[in-house]
């Protein structure tokens, strides 16, 4: 159907009656709910979030919608009834003292916080506005459009539109039909601003011709604040995203309201008809770059707030109507009791999500958050030596591990998701759980660990995870260099706590006496376990009265201290390569079994050459598909598109994201713990993996 058509046969909604009939009236609850200031709740909901949808009227007159932000706490409070915040440096600037309108987000979650104010001053990109209007939305556009969810794998989109027109430009009609989610901005006669949410299936947002767009209006809350905005004035702005990727789609033109059934059917779901539709005639279409989606990485699962740290919103949205002067005795009595029980709101609402989705004919559409991340409180921090330090993370709950895994440490780096790996160095089973970091030279997350984290700090954790697991019961021999005494030390920790035969031999090189990491803890454990516990410390700078291996560990030092040592123990090393290396020869000359040798590394080697420096496409089977950039790797782009890829070091060591390739090429860093079998049968590590070309791969099970 054309435009031309349309506007003959669509039967429009043009007066508040029309339109209240079509949707109906919002409870008095509903106006309950929004302040004119903002309280300490909002506030802490400003100071975790780090993108939201913004709307505004140009110095022009022309309506502009967008995505601003980057790093949480970009909307910074100067003052309950003011606030200021950077525009992206390609949006034009805001008219002063017309509206504003911000759709504020938190990564994870399903609610959202409404903001509408008015813009008091400009500086460059930096806008002061001017708070009139406060309230939490429900999550229901979220949930519909699953946008913290992985994007299921699509058909391809069709190629181009019918017609000349906006949407008719290349990559329009792509983007369309990938969108799970935009933003709409409009306006009243008053100069007011609203930016309102939309989410649904990808495609939600249906292309007519080269210039009309039919928009589904699903059941809400009944405020309709588009709706009556478009009764006055129907210009209207629109920003679409698609989940991983850095672009976004901006939209100009006027829009109209129909409820006729005709219109409506092809945007029905499952044979439930929206209750209104927006008929969006386009004048201008454009796709940007985003450098607010960009910096706030959002479908990294370690973007996703802690639950901990910020308040309920729909708690707080009842705390808010029990505020309200106009909620009336017996209305403001109910809502102040209900403000006590934040649990049994949460609960109640989310029965409510559940029934109303499942009745408009969604599934599993409730956010599922990744389990295997905890948030963490650094409750001690312990010097080792002068470039060594243990950090002791505590949660409340027990740390259950194999002795020799690692765990991955994520921090918000100058409003970048740093990870690292570093291994438990206490036992397992035990609320503490303790990692020593020694301080690499020009090591960004290192860095911050010994200079910037404070007790109290918290940090998000992954895993556990890596293969480094000797046999519990077999008798050991430890190589370990530097730092590479942590994992070591966890399984010696763990060994020497339980009763046994096992006998442990540990050869440990450092540069100095004050150097040497854990040296009193393990002179201690020797001088306890005497007859199970063997150590022998080697030093390339020692002292003048060293008495000690002098050098460093080699294959001559390794014949000499291995002797005739059994190929029935277990054999363990951790350090540098050279180290490892010369461990795996020697093991080897004396008929070791592979399954007895275990090595652990830290840091991941270098790319194969003729890496891609176009964006590539991955297609991860079944699962979903993301833009890899140039210098990403397929985990990276994975995550940023929310995909469901399982990782952890994210070095190439552990293994953890193995995927078979299957089609495409890739370059990966060597070395890595990819075996010559994994090879030949066709895997490759997503965490150091970059893509020559497109690539669909496949993702193991569990």
């Amino acid at each position: 159907m054309t435009s031309e058509n349309l506007a003959t046969f669509a039967r429009r909604t043009t007066t508040v009656e029309e339109l209240e009939a079509a949707i109906g009236r919002p409870g008095a609850a509903i106006m309950l709910k929004q302040l004119d200031r903002l309280d300490e709740g909002c506030e802490t909901i400003l100071a975790h979030s780090p993108f939201a949808g913004c709307g505004y009227r140009t110095a022009d007159g022309a309506r502009h919608s967008t995505f601003a932000g980057g790093a949480p706490g970009f909307l910074h409070v100067r003052s309950p009834t003011q606030l200021c915040f950077a525009l992206p440096a390609n949006a034009p600037e805001p008219a002063i003292d017309h509206g504003i309108s911000f759709v504020i987000l938190l990564p994870g979650v399903g609610e959202t916080l409404r903001l509408n104010g008015t813009v008091t001053a400009t500086e460059g990109r930096e806008t002061t506005v001017a708070v009139q209007e406060v309230y939490l939305h429900c999550g229901r556009c979220v949930f519909r459009s699953k946008l913290w969810q992985p994007r299921p794998v699509r058909a391809s989109p069709p190629a181009s539109t019918a017609g000349d027109g906006p949407l008719a430009q290349p990559g329009i009609a792509d983007f369309l039909a990938r969108c799970p989610f935009l933003v709409l901005t409009t306006g009243d006669t008053a100069g007011g601003s609203d930016t309102s949410p939309r989410g649904d299936q990808p495609g939600f947002a249906q292309i007519v011709d080269g210039r009309t767009i039919l928009l589904p209006d699903r059941n809400g809350n009944k405020r309709a604040d588009t709706a009556h905005n478009l009764l006055q004035d129907p210009e209207l702005a629109l920003a679409a995203l698609v989940p991983g990727r850095t672009e976004i789609l901006q939209l100009r033109g006027t829009a109209s309201l129909t409820n006729d059934p005709a219109l409506l059917e092809p945007l029905a779901l499952r044979g439930n008809l929206p209750q209104v539709a927006l008929m969006i005639d386009v004048t201008h279409a454009e796709l940007v770059h985003s450098e607010a989606i960009e910096r706030s990485r959002l479908w990294h699962p370690e973007a996703h707030v802690d639950r901990a740290e910020v308040p309920d919103l729909m708690a707080l949205a009842v705390k808010h109507a029990s505020l309200s002067t106009a909620a009336g005795a017996p209305t403001g009595f109910l809502f102040k009791l209900l403000a006590k029980f934040p649990k049994l709101i949460r609960f109640g609402i989310d029965r409510g999500y559940r029934s109303q989705l499942h009745d408009e004919g969604y599934a599993d559409s409730a956010p599922e958050l990744d389990r295997s991340l905890r948030t963490v409180r650094v409750s001690e921090i312990r010097r080792e030596t002068p470039q060594a330090v243990t950090i002791v993370l505590t949660d409340g709950d027990s740390f259950d591990f194999r002795p020799g895994q690692f765990f991955t440490l994520i921090a918000d780096l100058d409003g970048r998701l740093v990870r690292r790996a570093y291994s438990a160095s206490s036992r397992p089973g035990t609320k503490r759980l303790e990692v020593t970091v020694k301080r690499v030279a020009n090591g960004r997350f290192s860095t911050y660990l010994h200079d910037h984290l404070r007790v109290g700090d918290r940090l998000r954790v992954r895993g556990p995870s890596g293969s480094f697991r000797p046999d519990p019961r077999a008798d050991l021999v430890l190589i370990a260099a530097g730092s590479g005494i942590t994992p070591m030390m966890s399984v010696l920790r763990t060994r020497l706590a339980r009763p046994g035969r096992s006998r442990i031999s540990l050869l440990y090189a450092s540069r100095s006496s004050d150097e040497t990491i854990f040296a009193a803890q393990l002179a201690r454990l020797q001088q306890r376990h005497p007859r199970r516990l063997r150590i022998t410390h080697v030093q390339s700078r020692p002292d003048a009265d060293w008495a000690g291996e002098r050098g460093r560990i080699d294959e001559d030092l390794l014949r000499r201290w291995l002797g005739d040592a059994s190929p029935a123990a277990e054999y363990c090393v951790c350090g540098p390569a050279p180290v490892t290396a010369a461990a795996r020869a020697v093991v080897g000359e004396l008929g070791v079994p592979d399954g007895r040798f275990h090595e652990e590394r830290y840091t991941s080697g270098a790319f194969d050459p003729a890496m891609s420096s176009a964006p590539r496409e991955m297609v991860v089977e079944n699962v979903g598909a993301a833009t890899v950039e140039p210098g990403d790797t397929l985990l990276d782009a994975g995550l940023a598109a929310g995909l469901p890829m399982p990782y952890s070091c994210t070095v190439g060591n552990c293994g953890e994201c193995l995927v078979r390739l299957r089609s495409g090429e890739v370059a990966m860093k060597q070395p890595n713990c990819l075996t010559p079998r994994q090879r030949a049968d066709g895997y490759v590590l997503a965490c150091v993996s970059c893509p020559r070309s497109d690539v669909v791969v496949e993702a193991e099970d569990g």
